[in-house]
């Protein structure tokens, strides 16, 4: 049986085969998202609990030590690791690779409700969870300074504003706030003061909260109409406090402002982010999995000239950094690679075989099994990075063997004396089980790949994909396109119109046949 006969016969079925490969494979290309790196979906998911005010041992006693218990129940942890600072706690949970991100999360939040009973009552919030990805880092950095203007003024801006508007954007996962200075009012009461007027610091506490209340009032109603009562009991900054009334000395008020300084401040001052020596909030941009990130970052600085016009004028917004610089740089050097490696295969391919016409036939499995990959990419999901088009490099030595020996043997039959056509069928129908036991065999190779586990196996998995993908396409290549193109533009070499660059590496070629055949007689007799 030969497999390759239909595809000779039928010339015009071959080529249109072929270009429906490259039409296809050249279209995936453009929707291909670009990236440094594969995407590697780890299952992390980052438990947070905040209670202003606790210092990192209590943080680390009184929250971490409960959530811990509850949480390492939870079936198929790797890695359970927490931190914890002012206020703050964190705990990071690192799932094997084969846990379900999504029934991972319901399991934590049972286990953070299972906690709540053992927290500290007076946490103002319930430990938060979220998935995240520890291989995604962010691709762009933004950060907002000035001169004139106050930190969390420039806050409200970044975090209320300009973050919300990334986030809409396409591709964009979430924005990260570095140096946050949300406004707040700090109140630093001094104990003399308070013990010398008989005043509490829980008569002060509750004094200060009941004075800060928005409450609806109630309606006015009428026979006519009814009219909501609106009454402002919220304050907004230190000057609203300072004269709150905590009690009453000898029939004298004794106003917040005699017992403690009131202060315009932010909600934590242990905190900050610097952009060339000046106070800045740094905002951070990570990008949803599988989205390009090039593009990710131009919608970006796309969004950044229409805001800073709505911006106070002394405030800057600068972008601290550009990944697209550095991807844009890794791809094109792989790139360079890729295309130096089919330069350097088309030319030992020519100065073998010393024919034109020969060495396109042979050099035109390549590029088509190439973007024929792209197609197949696209379909799983892959995308353009240094480890794909790594793979697609290497591969370039690998997708032009099996069409080089198509075509030699059909060459044998020609100098044989055979047309190009009965040489191109019975050099086909010789050679197609060879080639298909071959890209076989160059597929077996990478199959050990595919089933490696673990954080490496993740991130080779798309370079053993590629390389197959592109392996299978240049065996089918080499017995569709190949053997047609030999039958109709393959020709016997004329000697005495050889050049004589041709003629001294044939000469060269048949003193190095000369003495590989006599090492082999010696071999073999020994």
């Amino acid at each position: 049986m030969n497999l390759s006969a239909v595809f000779i016969q039928r010339p015009i079925m071959t080529l249109l085969l072929m270009v429906g490969v490259v039409v296809f494979g050249a279209l995936a290309y453009f929707k291909l998202p670009i990236s440094d790196l594969p995407d590697m979906e780890l299952p992390t998911i980052l438990v947070t609990a905040n209670l202003p005010g606790a210092s990192p041992q209590t943080m680390a006693s009184s929250v971490a030590t409960p959530l811990e218990q509850q949480l390492s129940s939870v079936p198929g942890i790797n890695l359970m690791s927490s931190s914890s600072s002012l206020g703050a706690t964190q705990i990071t949970l690192q799932f094997n690779l084969a846990r379900n991100i999504d029934s991972a999360a319901n399991d934590v939040q049972s286990a953070i409700s299972a906690a709540s009973k053992l927290l500290p009552a007076n946490m103002p919030t319930q430990p938060t969870y979220r998935k995240v990805n520890p291989s995604s880092a962010p691709v762009i950095y933004l950060a907002m300074s000035s001169d004139t203007v106050l930190t969390s003024t420039i806050d409200d801006y970044a975090e209320n504003q300009l973050a919300q508007r990334i986030s809409m954007l396409n591709g964009v996962a979430q924005v990260n706030v570095y140096g946050s200075q949300k406004y707040a009012v700090r109140i630093q009461v001094d104990p003399n003061q308070l013990a010398s007027r008989g005043i509490s610091i829980d008569m002060l506490t509750n004094s200060v909260v009941a004075n800060n209340v928005n409450q609806p009032t109630g309606n006015l109603n009428t026979p006519q109409v009814s009219i909501p009562i609106e009454s402002q009991g919220q304050l907004f900054n230190a000057a609203a406090y300072k004269p709150l009334v905590l009690s009453y000395n000898n029939g004298a008020p004794v106003r917040l402002q005699d017992v403690a300084q009131v202060l315009d401040s932010v909600q934590n001052d242990q905190v900050a982010a610097w952009f060339k020596n000046s106070r800045a909030i740094v905002l951070a941009i990570q990008r949803q999995p599988g989205s390009n990130s090039l593009a990710v970052i131009q919608s970006v600085k796309d969004l950044l000239p229409s805001f800073q016009k709505s911006l106070p004028a002394g405030i800057k917004l600068d972008i601290v950094y550009d990944r697209s610089i550095s991807i844009k740089a890794a791809v094109a050097e792989v790139k360079k690679a890729l295309f130096l490696a089919i330069f350097l295969v088309t030319l030992v391919i020519f100065v073998f075989l010393k024919n034109i016409s020969a060495t396109i036939i042979a050099a035109i499995a390549m590029p088509i099994s190439l973007i024929g990959t792209f197609s197949i990419m696209n379909f799983l999901g892959f995308s353009i990075d240094t480890v794909s088009l790594m793979a697609l490099t290497l591969t370039v030595g690998f997708v032009v063997d099996d069409a080089i020996v198509m075509l030699e043997n059909i060459s044998r039959h020609i100098e044989h004396g055979e047309t190009p056509f009965r040489a191109a069928l019975k050099g086909s129908k010789e050679i197609s089980f060879t080639i298909f036991s071959m890209t076989i065999s160059l597929v077996a190779v990478f199959i050990p790949i595919l089933f490696m586990g673990g954080v490496v196996g993740r991130l080779f998995h798309e370079f053993a994909v590629t390389t197959v993908i592109a392996i299978l396409l240049s065996g089918l290549v080499s017995i569709t396109l190949t053997p047609m193109l030999s039958s109709r533009f393959l020709r016997q070499i004329d000697e005495a119109k050889m050049s004589a660059f041709s003629k001294r590496s044939e000469a060269i070629f048949h003193q190095v046949f000369a003495l590989y055949e006599r090492t082999l007689d010696w071999s073999l007799n020994h």
